[in-house]
């Protein structure tokens, strides 16, 4: 059976005497897939830059010459020259930060906190971070998946919104926007309650077919 939880009071406030389906609070704020492939791809990214740094700036912090081509050129920097260095070392430094910076945003990706979902016949809100969001059920399409176990579980809402989004071996594909409540219990139960607001606030009309 599904169990409310209790609501931070600005919450409260904001709902006011709306019924109130279910309330949960979601443990992430991203798919932790998501935040899995940002992590894989920093530090992919970040492992072909260093290989870069320590084979073109390595033998600089061991007191030797590197010997490049600028220009098609044969160019040696050295402890006592940096200049000819100064700016692949500077593009190679670029790269290195790239990585840094997607490993970072997939670790704050994979701990940030999810924030407050509450369902009412007429629309979901959310409160996470201080910002209220509210949603009619009209704007879903009705496309819920679920995964993981009625302890902890896992809930995506499709929208009717989207945008489109370029391929390089096809034609652009419509890809619809998404609305995703991470690690709830009785997630079941939320699933039932959300397909049945989405069908009972739908706009599209409903076609009444007749025997001739």
């Amino acid at each position: 059976m599904y169990e409310s939880i209790p609501l931070p009071p600005e919450l409260v406030s904001y709902i006011g005497s709306e019924t109130r389906d279910f309330a949960v609070k979601a443990k992430h704020a991203t798919q932790p897939k998501a935040s899995l492939v940002m992590l894989i791809f920093g530090f992919v990214w970040l492992a072909f830059s260093m290989v870069f740094f320590i084979l073109f700036l390595g033998p600089l912090f061991q007191g030797k010459e590197v010997h490049f081509l600028a220009n098609d050129v044969p160019t040696v920097a050295g402890p006592g020259n940096l200049k000819p260095i100064l700016l692949p070392g500077i593009v190679i430094g670029v790269f290195v930060l790239i990585g840094l910076i997607l490993i970072y945003a997939g670790f704050r990706m994979l701990f940030r906190k999810g924030g407050y979902f509450v369902g009412t016949p007429k629309r979901l809100i959310s409160l996470e971070r201080g910002k209220f969001r509210s949603i009619d059920w009209e704007q879903f399409s009705g496309d819920i998946e679920v995964s993981g176990n009625e302890k902890n579980g896992n809930i995506t809402l499709g929208m009717r919104t989207g945008s489109m989004v370029s391929r390089k071996n096809g034609p652009d594909q419509y890809v619809p926007d998404k609305i995703y409540i991470s690690g709830i219990p009785d997630v079941f139960e939320v699933e039932q309650l959300c397909r049945r607001r989405i069908k009972e606030n739908d706009p599209t009309p409903q076609s009444t077919g007749f025997m001739q």
